[in-house]
């Protein structure tokens, strides 16, 4: 799968929570975890985060919304269940996407919705805890994103083999060889 995310919370007070987004954060290949303004401890998270996914994933605290620092080109993504969001099943994930889902009993601040790209909801009857969330999530882009056979159209039915790829001659490459290998010009202009 090309491209990169990451995932993290803003505000959540429970320890574990964290925790358990970070360890299925590691499990999905995050390339960063990040809490913004949000009291976790390490060790007590770890407690839940059996995979040590701080010591293995580049972890990063922010004390606000306002220091929260991106890669170049990486959207924000708000996961929220907010009237004008996207529902998960219909969102196209950018490439390079950090997520950020809110503590457990509120909202998404103010400040990180306006920074957000894009909004996503998952359709749902209520909120979810914070770490299923941010599984199914992670999940939806796998799905997405990732290369996979198309699923069987009856139920139990033999999946399609996924086909080969087929790799296309670099575009750049033709043109330099091609000017390469032209004769000279000596100087005269046609």
């Amino acid at each position: 799968m090309r491209g990169y995310f990451g995932i993290g919370v803003d505000r959540i007070s429970k320890e574990r929570n964290v925790g358990s987004l970070f360890r299925t954060a590691h499990a999905f290949g995050a390339g960063f975890v990040f809490t913004v303004g949000a009291v976790y401890e390490r060790q007590r998270g770890g407690k839940s985060d059996t995979s040590d996914a701080p010591g293995n994933v580049p972890f990063y605290s922010f004390p606000d919304a306002e220091s929260l620092i991106l890669p170049q080109g990486c959207e924000l993504v708000g996961v929220e269940l907010l009237d004008e969001a996207h529902e998960l099943p219909s969102f196209r994930h950018p490439r390079q996407a950090a997520y950020i889902l809110g503590p457990e009993r509120g909202e998404l601040s103010p400040e990180l919705v306006a920074r957000c790209s894009f909004t996503v909801k998952i359709p749902t009857a209520f909120c979810v805890n914070v770490g299923i969330a941010g599984a199914i999530l992670m999940y939806d882009r796998l799905i997405s994103l990732g290369r996979f056979p198309a699923r069987p159209l009856t139920p139990g039915g033999p999946a399609e083999p996924l086909p080969e790829h087929v790799h296309g001659g670099p575009v750049i490459r033709s043109e330099m060889e091609r000017y390469r290998n032209a004769p000279p010009n000596d100087g005269d202009i046609d």
